[in-house]
């Protein structure tokens, strides 16, 4: 989950997304972005980003493929509304559970494949299909996204700033080479300076031929 800072001094995790509104006393549909649905529970308290106002959850609900939740504070539609595309977050503990890393841990880690191409490093995490796809920029082969799954990541190391995939799983094909730049190719060569007062030669001229007498030992 990505980390966002607001006014508060304490660092906070960004754990929903308002899509849209419900009813008319105040419900809101939420885009869950968090792993941990607890958050949502009756009396979690969360902030609209950015601001220092409490929102505490009065109940939640299954509202596939997210959630409805009813804030204390929110009791009508239009109160509702002003939410309406809006993040939500929570404060964020010290420290994640073991095994667990934060989105904005990820963020800014080099991604490379098992063969050592650098694919760029991680600018964006999001959601799809109940999973995490990074999105990986930077590198020769423009964006790549990963999907966060063990058939494609081989090694995870954010922390250490390394995240190593499987180009095969992710059916890259092959690193497009770069195309060597040519200049223009003449058969011939431009004619030689004259010397000053040398006179040009005649149009009926023509080049200079050698002949057998001149030739090299061995030219035909």
């Amino acid at each position: 989950m990505p980390l966002r800072a607001g006014r508060a001094p304490a660092p906070r995790l960004v754990v929903g997304l308002v899509r849209g509104v419900h009813g008319l006393r105040g419900a809101v549909r939420v885009e869950v972005l968090t792993d941990r649905p607890e958050r949502f529970e009756a009396g979690s308290v969360l902030h609209r980003e950015g601001d220092d106002a409490t929102l505490t959850v009065a109940w939640s609900q299954d509202d596939q493929p997210g959630l409805l939740v009813r804030f204390e504070e929110i009791d009508d539609r239009p109160a509702a509304e002003e939410l309406r595309g809006q993040y939500l977050e929570a404060d964020a503990p010290e420290t994640p559970a073991e095994g667990e890393v934060y989105w904005h841990e990820v963020e800014g880690t080099e991604v490379r494949t098992v063969d050592g191409e650098v694919l760029g490093t991680v600018g964006d995490v999001f959601r799809a299909g109940g999973g995490e796809v990074w999105v990986v920029t930077g590198g020769r082969r423009g964006e790549v996204l990963v999907p966060a799954v063990k058939t494609v990541v081989r090694e995870f190391a954010p922390r250490e700033g390394r995240i190593v995939v499987d180009a095969e799983a992710l059916d890259l094909g092959e690193p497009e080479r770069p195309r060597r730049r040519r200049g223009r190719r003449s058969s011939t060569l431009p004619p030689l300076p004259r010397a000053a007062g040398e006179p040009a030669p005649d149009a009926e001229d023509g080049p200079i031929e050698s002949t057998e007498e001149d030739a090299p030992p061995g030219a035909v």
